[in-house]
């Protein structure tokens, strides 16, 4: 564990934080997101060469044509801006397959957390590019009569925005939609592309290294990285404060 790890931040110092902003692929739920993009590479790459590190530093949380596109361009495929759009629609085919082969879980820690920091009275906020994110929230069922959809007082998944993360514009219309102020928001994510939007919507950003990526998270500048929102200190939370729990030595 390196000294950055192992010490609690200091406090966000733009303002005490009372609202939470979430993403949803690999901070909620456990989706086949990047198997979806992996498979439908046949055709036009080796989809081996996808890996997981590429997957997370190059097309988890942008938009769907702009994931296309970078994945591409990374596996050097020719011409690629010729070929994403149809790249995109064979990973949305094959994603939709997936979905409706129940291949979606939610992460017990993340709904620890969401409830959590609902109980606080934190306004909470989902917030994906993902124009699939809805269903596949719904497919999650907390009880006989809600879903994990039912539990967000704003969601802007899949909204058309003029730019994809790292563009702050998903979550400063989260921000305004519960309403909250940017300095009073922290944002959850596991990618790069969301540490930097938030950080650049003037949010605190709190990264979920949920795949060894806990450097990626801190090099795009997260206030905090965990392995799983267990880790986030929920007393220091209740006043404002964006910490990780300080466990004691047995």
């Amino acid at each position: 564990m390196t000294d950055r790890e192992a010490q609690a931040p200091a406090p966000d110092p733009h303002g005490t934080l009372s609202a939470g902003i979430f993403d949803v692929d690999g901070v909620l739920l456990a989706s086949p997101h990047e198997r979806a993009w992996r498979e439908a590479l046949r055709g036009f790459a080796d989809e081996q060469r996808f890996t997981t590190a590429m997957y997370q530093s190059q097309v988890a949380g942008k938009p769907r044509l702009s994931g296309a596109l970078a994945a591409l361009q990374t596996l050097g495929v020719p011409n690629a801006a010729q070929r994403a759009e149809a790249y995109a629609e064979s990973k949305q085919r094959r994603l939709e397959a997936l979905i409706g082969a129940g291949a979606v879980s939610a992460f017990a820690d993340a709904l620890r957390f969401v409830n959590a920091v609902r109980r606080l009275g934190f306004a909470i906020a989902v917030a994906s590019s993902s124009k699939n994110a809805n269903d596949m929230m719904r497919g999650i069922r907390l009880d006989d009569h809600h879903s994990l959809f039912d539990v967000f007082g704003a969601n802007v998944c899949g909204r058309d925005l003029p730019a994809g993360k790292p563009d702050p514009a998903i979550f400063l219309l989260a921000a305004a939609e519960l309403p909250a102020a940017p300095a009073n928001c922290f944002v959850v994510e596991d990618s790069p592309a969301g540490i930097e939007a938030a950080r650049a919507g003037g949010m605190t950003a709190l990264g979920v290294a949920r795949l060894d990526d806990a450097n990626s998270l801190w090099e795009a500048g997260a206030n905090l990285v965990v392995t799983t929102l267990d880790e986030v200190d929920l007393d220091q939370l209740s006043r404002g404060k964006l910490w990780r729990r300080i466990y004691e030595q047995s």
